[in-house]
């Protein structure tokens, strides 16, 4: 999940450079396009097969919609209607969001370290953020309630992978729910890659793409799912707090934003709520999946 952090932190910048030259959902339906195919050749070749475990297709096909294509929409649509720090702002609300629901369809219960590692990270990002510069108003609210939905999906994606048996690897349930996801965002940005001009975009951009679709998606996915599979969704999703604090130190040298104080200190308590999260419950009733997940 440390790897999924760096990937995910430095994403911000790459995508913030590529898209200079890319139109939004081109860029999207381009990066989902090769991540599932490529997904696709790796499942087969390691696997030998792409075929779902039985009764699991509809279900895969929903957590793909869910989790790509609407998770997508929803988030590209809402940062273009809000600014940059309300979107990350919203968007650190997951850990939350994910525990919340975990626990009231009885997914998964909240552990008293788990749920005050995830408000002590959730207090470390709002301090991260509140330095960079927040603004909440009618002007953005249309935008910050799309951002704020698809964190939403983004909680039920994962708590859905959490859910599904253990018949079926985490590359492949990453693999079928982004090639089931990926057709929405095709159609979503067809019009703007008819009328796209390819030749003039710079190599430098495209290696952006790459990044974006092999790191972002690929590698990352995979990784996720499997830790939503290993240690559950809360301690998964609590991580992703940590997303801001490594885009604010690779936006220093890459775009020249410099990090504050205020931001040293949200990062320090959001490292704290994080290895609160890890720690093991000292009596064997709470969640099995927990107490396995460290060993």
């Amino acid at each position: 999940m440390l790897l999924v952090v760096l990937i995910w932190g430095a994403n911000f910048a790459v995508v913030k450079l590529s898209l200079a030259e890319f139109p939004l959902l081109a860029f999207t339906a381009l990066r989902f396009t090769a991540a599932a195919l490529l997904l696709a050749l790796i499942v087969y070749a390691r696997e030998g097969s792409l075929a779902p475990p039985r009764g699991s297709v509809w279900k895969l096909i929903g957590l793909g919609i869910i989790g790509n294509t609407i998770y997508q929409l929803l988030f590209i649509v809402g940062l273009n209607l809000t600014t940059a720090g309300n979107t990350a702002l919203l968007i650190s609300t997951t850990p939350v969001i994910v525990a919340l629901l975990g626990a009231v369809l009885r997914i998964e219960r909240i552990t008293r370290h788990v749920g005050g590692g995830i408000a002590l990270a959730f207090a470390g990002i709002v301090l991260v953020l509140a330095s960079r510069g927040v603004a909440l108003s009618l002007d953005t609210l249309g935008g910050d309630l799309l951002v704020l939905c698809s964190s939403l999906f983004w909680a039920c994606y994962t708590l859905g992978v959490r859910s599904l048996g253990a018949g079926i690897s985490p590359l492949r349930i990453t693999a079928l729910t982004m090639l089931a996801g990926t057709p929405g965002l095709l159609i979503a940005g067809a019009p703007q890659l008819v009328r796209g001009d390819w030749l003039a975009v710079s190599w430098q951009a495209w290696a952006g793409l790459a990044y974006a679709a092999v790191f972002a998606l690929v590698v990352a996915y995979a990784i996720w799912n499997a830790s939503v599979r290993a240690v559950g969704s809360s301690r998964t999703s609590v991580y992703s707090c940590l997303i801001p604090v490594v885009a604010a130190l690779v936006s220093w040298p890459v775009l020249g934003e410099r990090p504050t104080a205020a931001q040293a200190v949200g990062a320090a308590l959001i490292i704290a709520g994080i290895l609160l999260t890890r720690r093991q419950p000292k009596r064997a009733g709470v969640l099995e999946t927990e107490i396995h997940a460290s060993s």
